[in-house]
């Protein structure tokens, strides 16, 4: 099996600076222990965790002045992590969650480059059984709605997870599903609102991209 390559970045939003060890590109692979197949992880998807994808650039440039005071912050499927680093960064009370057997060592390998404490990580799926994950004030992720097999399932899940008091942030590129998984969210009682991310011209492979916001209160 080929040695894992890495990349070293620095990302700067406003006045932050994040530095981030990722992978080098989507063809690494290493899963000697079968950890990841055994998850129902592929190849071909192995490698997409330890990548910035732009929506992950987007979810991490309105972590930058978003309201944290006092809010316990869950990132779901946080891959990388850089919203989570952002908000690490801010001394927010973040909890970062993803299914890949290898996010919370990129992710911990990451707040020591930022001399920053170690973020709380649980890796969950969203079918898991309920764990002591807790509940949260603020739910945030970036491209969660890949498949529409993924509506139902991320929906329970934010859904089991929100305070009374909850608002919800979620980046999407615009892969189609999110219409459906609006639904969902009304349906549990949340209010429901989005922006487009920037013009085609301003927002590249984001130029059909949404920031989904819901919100319920008790």
């Amino acid at each position: 099996m080929a040695e894992i390559r890495y990349l070293y970045r620095t990302i700067t939003l406003g006045e932050m600076e994040i530095h981030v060890r990722t992978l080098r590109d989507i063809s690494q692979f290493s899963d000697e222990a079968g950890e990841a197949e055994a998850l129902g992880i592929s190849s071909s998807a192995w490698p997409q965790f330890g990548l910035i994808w732009d929506s992950s650039e987007v979810l991490a440039s309105l972590m930058v002045s978003q309201s944290i005071a006092g809010r316990r912050v869950l990132e779901v499927g946080c891959g990388i992590g850089l919203a989570s680093l952002v908000l690490n960064q801010r001394e927010a009370n973040i909890t970062a969650t993803d299914i890949h057997p290898e996010a919370e060592k990129f992710m911990q390998e990451n707040t020591r480059i930022n001399k920053d404490k170690p973020i709380r990580f649980v890796r969950t799926s969203w079918t898991d059984k309920p764990s002591e994950l807790g509940e949260f004030d603020l739910i945030i992720g970036s491209d969660l709605l890949y498949e529409r097999s993924h509506v139902a399932p991320l929906s329970a899940f934010i859904d089991q997870h929100a305070s009374e008091d909850c608002e919800v942030i979620l980046v999407d590129p615009g892969r189609g599903h999110h219409a459906a998984f609006s639904k969902r969210m009304i349906l549990l009682g949340f209010s429901h609102s989005q922006t487009r991310t920037g013009s085609p011209e301003e927002a590249g492979s984001m130029a059909n991209g949404r920031v989904l916001r819901y919100s319920r209160h008790a």
